[in-house]
């Protein structure tokens, strides 16, 4: 069960559905879904999400938030994002860095709803 505790609306710089991660937009208060291991993810839109343009959507920030997984995920894995905002288990090369949004806290298949414990930051491979 999701407790999140912390959370804040943001304006949709692009569509962002329920239960991607999203990263920090182009403008003040704006978010976009993460797409890239790269990217400054930083939280977890809600159930209701937002497909439209300049809409609001309300996203978790801390605690814990539904997320929906993109892979195979396996509880304590650390997550990252795939190219559409999916969460995946964070997997970077030697010497390569990926940021993560938290800690996988169920296991769970393509498409689930899995849950997160919000941690953002950054790993590097060894």
């Amino acid at each position: 069960m999701p407790n999140p505790t912390l959370i804040k609306t943001f304006i949709a710089e692009a569509a962002v559905l329920p239960y991607r991660i999203v990263k920090i937009g182009g403008a003040d208060g704006g978010v976009v879904q993460a797409a890239a291991v790269g990217d400054a993810m930083f939280a977890v839109a809600d159930m209701l999400g937002q497909a439209t343009v300049n809409g609001r959507v309300d996203c978790a920030l801390a605690g814990t938030a539904e997320v929906e997984y993109g892979a195979s995920v396996t509880r304590g894995a650390l997550l990252t994002t795939d190219s559409v905002g999916r969460a995946i288990a964070a997997a970077p090369a030697a010497g390569v860095n990926n940021r993560i949004i938290g800690i996988a806290l169920v296991s769970g298949a393509v498409g689930d709803i899995g849950l997160v414990q919000l941690a953002p930051g950054q790993i590097q491979g060894a």
